[in-house]
C-alpha cells in the first residue's frame, strides 16, 4: 500500500515548476485569509488561502498587485516576483468596538463555502439560535437540506435524513473527528447541546477520503466553542409548556496567551406527563440528562503548534410508555432507555514556520458508550468501546495551486451486544481497520478547481477495499458556480442500534443468516454522485440566489429492513435494486435590508426491492416545500435589537408499511395525509450581554391520528408505535434567556482577527 503511495507521489514532485510564495499579514504578523488579490495587467483575480499565502510564477521583474479585504485598507503595490515575500495590511480604523459588533451581527447566519470544492453549507450560531435548538438533532429546523423526524411514538428521539437517507449513512464528525457512530449512530445528535456548537457544516454527497470510508450521503461536521474565543461566563435557560426545562452554563478561563480552558455544563429534565392525542401513551418521555465537557486549547503561534484536549461525560435517562405504569396492570407498557458515555479526544497540529502552507497533525479519540433499552418485554443492551487515530500531512506541490493531504488512520471498535426479543442472543464482536489516504487539490485561483482522493483500507470483516472520491468546481461566469461529485462508501451496519425503534412494537425480529460477517449479513456498499448549480443575480436591485441540487445514491448492497409484514421485521441483504434520488431547488431572496426569505422545494425518490417487490421507502415524503423569513432591526448603540423568524414546512404524503394482515380496526391506509408545520420565534436583545426569546412550534396544532396501533392493548400482537409520520404532541410554546459576562476589551481585540478562521483545515 505504502509503496504504491510513494510511486504516486514521486512523479508529482518531479514535474513541479518554480514559483514564489507571498504571505499577507497584519501589523502583528497574523496571517490574513481570503484577501482579494488582483493583477490588473492579466485581468486576474484570486484569494489568499487560510494561512494568508498565495503564489506567483517566479520571475526577475515586478508585478502590480491590488489587495482588498473588508476591515483592512486597500493596498496597491509593485511587487518583485524573484523570491518569497510578505505584505502587511493595515486595519481600517473604526470608532469603537460596538461598530465591530454591528458588522458581525449583520452577517448571514446561513451561507455556502464559496471557495470550497464540495457542496458545503455553514450554519453559524445565529442560525442555530433561530429555533428551540436544545440539541443538535433539533438544529436543522430552519434548513431545507436536512429532514428531521421522530423515530417512534415513545422514545422522543429525533432522527435526521439527508438526500433521502437516514443518519447512519451520514458521517457525523466533531471538528473533523468521526464522533457519532457505533452504539449512538442513530441517536447521538440528541446528546450534543445546541449551545455547545460554534457552527455546523453540511456537505452533500461523497465527502473527503481524509475522514474515512463510511460516509455515503454526506457529512455533518460541528465545530465546538473555542476556549480562547469564549467569554468568561455564559448562561442559557429554557422552558417549554410540554414540561421540558434546560440549563446551560459555560465557564472560560485564560491562563496565559497560549493556554485556555472551557467548561460546558448542560442539564435537562422533563417531569410533566403529556397525552395530547388521548391514546393513553406519553407524547414525550419523562427523563433527565447531565452533560459535561471540559476543553483545553494550547496555541503557540511562534512555534506553530495548536492543540485541543476534550474530556466529556454524559448520562441520559428516559422513561416512556403508557400513562399508567403500574407493572401489575396488564394494560401498562413501559419503555426505558438509559445511556452513558465517556469520551476523551485530542488533536495537535504543527505549522512549519518557514512554510506556512505545510502542516502535520494528529487526531485521537477514545469513547465508551453504554446503552440499555427496554421496550415492553423486549430488551437490548450494548457496550461499545472505540479508538480512532488519524495522522495527516498537508503541503503543496511547488505552489498553492497544487495541494495535497496524505495520512494513515486506525479504528478499533469493541461491541458487547445482547438482544432479547422473540429470541435471546449475544452479538459480541471486535472490528479493526487500518487505512491510508491521499487527496490532491488543484485550484487555478480563478474559476476552476478539483479534488481527487483515494484511500485503501484493511478491515478484519470488510476485507481489503479501495475508496475513490472526486469533486469538481467550475465558475463559467462571475455569479455562476457548478459543482460535481462522485464517490464510493462502505460501512458495517449496526442493525439493531440503527433500527432500535422497531423494538417498540410486538413484531417478531428475523435476521436472515446469509453467511456474512456482520449479524450474518454483508457490509453496505453504495456509490453517490451528484451536481449542484448556484446562480446569483439582482432583481429590482435586490440580491437573489437560486440553487439547484441533484444527487443519486446507488446501493450495491444494503441491509434491507422489511416492515411489510405487520407481525415481523426482517433484516436481510439487498436482492435487487435500492437507490435514493434527491432533487432540490432553493430560491433565496434579500427582500430589503435585514429582511431575508429562503424557499425550497425538494423531491425524493427512494426505492428498495423488498420481498414483495420494488417499493417506495416507507415513512418518507416524496415532496416537501420549505420557507423561512427572517427580519432583524438595526442594532442600537447599546446592542438593543429585535429579531423575528418564521418557518413553514409542507410535508407531502408518505407510504405506510402494509397492515393488510391486521384485523380491520388495526389497519392503516396505504398513505398518510400531507400536513403543514409553522414555527416562529421572537428574540429581544436588551444589550450585548443579555437577551430573551419566546417561540412556538407547530402553530397549526397538527397531531397525527392513530400514531400507535392497538394503543388500548399494548401487549397484543398488533401493537406498533413505529408508524410515525408527523407530530403527536401538537403545538408547543417555549421561552428562554441568554446572559454572558464579556471578556476584557483587550482580549476581544486580540482574538478578533480569528473570527473567520477554520481551525480544522476544512
Amino acid at each position: 500500500m505504502y509503496r504504491i503511495l510513494l510511486l504516486v507521489l514521486l512523479p508529482i514532485f518531479s514535474f513541479a515548476q518554480s514559483s514564489v510564495l507571498g504571505k499577507i499579514t497584519d501589523k502583528e504578523n497574523n496571517p490574513i485569509s481570503n484577501v482579494k488579490i488582483t493583477i490588473p495587467e492579466l485581468n486576474s483575480t484570486f484569494f489568499s488561502d487560510e494561512s494568508g499565502t498565495f503564489s506567483l510564477i517566479q520571475g526577475n521583474g515586478s508585478v502590480s498587485l491590488i489587495l482588498e479585504k473588508e476591515g483592512f485598507q486597500k493596498l496597491e503595490i509593485q511587487q518583485s516576483a524573484a523570491a518569497d515575500f510578505t505584505i502587511q495590511l493595515e486595519k481600517t480604523i473604526v470608532e469603537s468596538n460596538i461598530e465591530t459588533v454591528k458588522v458581525v451581527k449583520n452577517q448571514k447566519t446561513l451561507g455556502r463555502k464559496q471557495k470550497a470544492v464540495t457542496n458545503t453549507q455553514n450554519l453559524s450560531q445565529g442560525e442555530l439560535q433561530k429555533a428551540a435548538c436544545c440539541n443538535l438533532s433539533e438544529s436543522f429546523e430552519t434548513n431545507p437540506s436536512i429532514d428531521v423526524n421522530f423515530s417512534d411514538a415513545v422514545t422522543g428521539n429525533k432522527q435526521i435524513k439527508m438526500l433521502g437517507l437516514t443518519s447512519p449513512y451520514i458521517l457525523m464528525s466533531e471538528e473533523n473527528i468521526p464522533a457519532i457512530r457505533g452504539a449512538l449512530q442513530a441517536t447521538g445528535l440528541n446528546f450534543i447541546p445546541g449551545t455547545w456548537a460554534e457552527s455546523i457544516q453540511i456537505t452533500k454527497g461523497a465527502g473527503s477520503v481524509t475522514n474515512g470510508y463510511e460516509s455515503i450521503s454526506g457529512q455533518i461536521n460541528y465545530e465546538l466553542l473555542k476556549p480562547q474565543k469564549e467569554d468568561p461566563f455564559f448562561a442559557n435557560v429554557y422552558a417549554s409548556n410540554d414540561g421540558r426545562y434546560e440549563m446551560n452554563t459555560h465557564f472560560a478561563n485564560k491562563y496565559s496567551d497560549k493556554l485556555s480552558s472551557l467548561v460546558l455544563l448542560h442539564g435537562n429534565t422533563r417531569t410533566i406527563k403529556n397525552d395530547m392525542n388521548n391514546d393513553g401513551f406519553l407524547d414525550n418521555p419523562l427523563g433527565k440528562q447531565v452533560n459535561i465537557l471540559n476543553r483545553w486549547q494550547y496555541n503557540n503561534t511562534e512555534k506553530g503548534i495548536v492543540s485541543f484536549l476534550n474530556i466529556k461525560y454524559f448520562k441520559d435517562e428516559k422513561t416512556g410508555g403508557t400513562l399508567n405504569q403500574d407493572v401489575s396492570n396488564p394494560l401498562s407498557w413501559i419503555s426505558n432507555v438509559n445511556t452513558d458515555k465517556v469520551e476523551l479526544s485530542h488533536k495537535i497540529g504543527y505549522l512549519f514556520p518557514d512554510m506556512p502552507f505545510q502542516s502535520i497533525g494528529l487526531q485521537q479519540a477514545f469513547q465508551y458508550n453504554k446503552m440499555n433499552s427496554q421496550f415492553g418485554t423486549s430488551n437490548h443492551q450494548i457496550n461499545h468501546k472505540s479508538y480512532f487515530s488519524n495522522l495527516m500531512f498537508n503541503s503543496i506541490i511547488n505552489n498553492t495551486k497544487h495541494k495535497f493531504i496524505t495520512g494513515i488512520n486506525f479504528n478499533y471498535d469493541g461491541f458487547q451486544e445482547n438482544l432479547q426479543v422473540n429470541f435471546n442472543r449475544n452479538y459480541d464482536r471486535i472490528d479493526t481497520s487500518i487505512g491510508s489516504f491521499f487527496e490532491y487539490s488543484y485550484d487555478n485561483l480563478n474559476n476552476f478547481s478539483f479534488v481527487l482522493g483515494a484511500r485503501a483500507d484493511k478491515h478484519n470483516r470488510l476485507g481489503l477495499f479501495f475508496t475513490p472520491r472526486a469533486h469538481v468546481k467550475y465558475n463559467p461566469f462571475k455569479n455562476t458556480t457548478l459543482r460535481l461529485s462522485a464517490g464510493r462508501g462502505k460501512r458495517a451496519s449496526n442493525i439493531f442500534v440503527e433500527n432500535i425503534n422497531v423494538l417498540a412494537s410486538s413484531r417478531d425480529v428475523i435476521v436472515n443468516d446469509e453467511n456474512g460477517k456482520l449479524y450474518g449479513l454483508n457490509p453496505e456498499i453504495a456509490w453517490n454522485y451528484g451536481t449542484s448549480l448556484i446562480q446569483k443575480f439582482f432583481l429590482f436591485g435586490k440580491e437573489n440566489e437560486i440553487v439547484v441540487d441533484y444527487y443519486k445514491t446507488d446501493f450495491s448492497n444494503q441491509i434491507v429492513v422489511d416492515l411489510e409484514n405487520p407481525r415481523q421485521v426482517t433484516f436481510s441483504n439487498l436482492k435487487g435494486k435500492s437507490y435514493a434520488e434527491s432533487f432540490q431547488i432553493e430560491w433565496n431572496i434579500t427582500l430589503m435590508k435585514h429582511l431575508n426569505l429562503r424557499t425550497a422545494y425538494k423531491y425524493l425518490n427512494v426505492k428498495t426491492d423488498y420481498a414483495s417487490g420494488l417499493l417506495d421507502k416507507p415513512l418518507q415524503a416524496k415532496n416537501r416545500f420549505f420557507a423561512n423569513i427572517a427580519y432583524e432591526t438595526h442594532i442600537l448603540d447599546k446592542g438593543q435589537q429585535w429579531k423575528f423568524d418564521a418557518t413553514f414546512n409542507w410535508i407531502g404524503e408518505q407510504r405506510l408499511p402494509s397492515t393488510l394482515a391486521n384485523p380491520a380496526q388495526y389497519q392503516l391506509p396505504a398513505y398518510s395525509p400531507n400536513y403543514q408545520l409553522i414555527n416562529a420565534q421572537v428574540t429581544r436583545t436588551f444589550s450585548s450581554t443579555f437577551e430573551m426569546y419566546v417561540g412556538a412550534e407547530n402553530l397549526g396544532n397538527f397531531k397525527q391520528k392513530n400514531a400507535i396501533i392497538a394503543s388500548e392493548n399494548p401487549n397484543s400482537p398488533y401493537f406498533d408505535s413505529t408508524m410515525i409520520n408527523g407530530p403527536v404532541f401538537g403545538n408547543m410554546f417555549y421561552a428562554g434567556l441568554r446572559f454572558k459576562i464579556k471578556a476584557k476589551k483587550e482580549v476581544v481585540e486580540n482574538h478578533e482577527h480569528k473570527e473567520g478562521e477554520n481551525l480544522n483545515h476544512n
